[in-house]
């Protein structure tokens, strides 16, 4: 989690208010009325059912591994899965047998419904070794206990279960001892089905979110090429996050007028960008202006911590942006993105990262984000037709 801003919604908090201080007055004259029933509780929003869902299908799964692995043939086996792959991790679900595959493949399709991905996604939970650390321990011949990863960085212990199914309390900032396997979602596969998902609800929406939909603009690209901007360099600034979380993913909404004159979201993946306080150097296209009528366009970047459901991201995205209309001018469109995300988004998922305004073809250099949480190094980069 990167540290989050204070949201500012211009006129819908002057509206708030005038609607806070009217309520208000209201409330005075009914007071004994009101204060006999106490208040109903607020329904869930859709964030919090989506997080709930998530993080109850990664403890299921938490629960059977741990359990399953009283069998020492199955707990030698995916221990040495583990240790042999790269990342420490691997793709559980496929690995196993029988009714604990069953049981995975039902959490499975729990967590894709959840995220609001389609169901050919395939599967999303992977087991990972909680930390560098514990390597020695699993070599050596240690039954791990099994945890969920945490859905919120605010999170100060996570539960562990071990194969005899007992619960453990651990520090979520401090890695144990105790080898501990963490079962998490493939963020990455899971970002990419999900970005797909966001083109095509934006789509359905009327917001372009793909190729260029000027004819002209088509065919010089196709006969000449065309320009964009470049990432040469990105860097995040150092942020701690619990050792049962794991990296984020994360992506951007690059968004400007189409040459129809409506808002379009190109959505970026940067799967790359794993770690904070690293430069990584991409030489990754950030911006296509021939998809573009103005020569700026705006970028957000965003983090994704494992329980978005990106059918409600991208209709949240479309709802406010398609009230805004070209008016023959280049209009700032991050305000408008970062205020579709409902409140609770804020909390964890997904998170607010850095935001570029004013992207123009002719920008070159290191540019700072407007929070000053990370800077992007950027070039023009014309990309010729063979």
């Amino acid at each position: 989690m990167r540290p989050r801003p204070t949201r500012r919604r211009g006129t819908l908090t002057a509206t708030a208010a005038t609607l806070a201080a009217l309520c208000a007055a209201q409330t005075l004259g009914g007071a004994a009325a009101a204060s006999a029933a106490p208040a109903p509780a607020p329904a869930p929003t859709e964030a919090a059912t989506t997080k709930a869902a998530v993080g109850s299908a990664q403890d299921r799964a938490a629960r059977d591994l741990a359990r399953s692995l009283g069998d020492s043939s199955w707990r030698t086996s995916l221990s040495a899965a583990t240790l042999k792959s790269p990342g420490a991790e691997v793709p559980v679900a496929e690995r196993a047998t029988g009714s604990l595959r069953s049981r995975l493949a039902a959490a499975d399709r729990d967590i894709a419904r959840a995220k609001g991905l389609d169901a050919g996604t395939g599967s999303l939970l992977r087991l990972r070794l909680g930390d560098p650390s514990m390597r020695a321990a699993l070599a050596a011949g240690a039954t791990p206990w099994v945890a969920a990863a945490v859905t919120d960085d605010d999170d100060r212990t996570v539960t562990a279960y071990d194969s005899q199914g007992r619960a453990h309390r651990l520090d979520a900032r401090t890695a144990p001892a105790q080898p501990v396997y963490v079962v998490d979602i493939d963020s990455t596969k899971a970002l990419a089905a999900g970005l797909d998902v966001v083109r095509k609800e934006l789509a359905k929406a009327g917001i372009a979110s793909a190729a260029p939909t000027n004819t002209t603009a088509a065919a010089t690209a196709a006969t000449a090429g065309f320009w964009t901007t470049k990432i040469t360099a990105v860097h995040l600034d150092d942020d701690e996050e619990p050792w049962v979380k794991g990296d984020a993913e994360i992506y951007t909404l690059v968004s400007g007028f189409g040459h129809d004159g409506k808002v379009r979201v190109d959505p970026v993946d940067m799967p790359y960008l794993d770690s904070d306080g690293t430069v990584y150097r991409p030489n990754q296209i950030l911006v296509n202006w021939s998809n573009y009528k103005y020569n700026l366009a705006d970028a957000v970047m965003m983090e994704e911590d494992g329980s978005t459901n990106y059918r409600d991201l991208a209709k949240a995205i479309a709802t406010v942006l398609l009230t805004i209309t070209d008016q023959g001018a280049y209009v700032p469109l991050v305000n408008a993105i970062l205020d579709a995300m409902p409140d609770d988004w804020w909390t964890d998922d997904p998170d607010y990262v850095d935001s570029w305004y004013t992207l123009a073809q002719q920008s070159t250099g290191t540019l700072y984000g407007a929070r000053g949480n990370g800077y992007l190094t950027v070039q023009p980069y014309f990309v010729e037709q063979f």
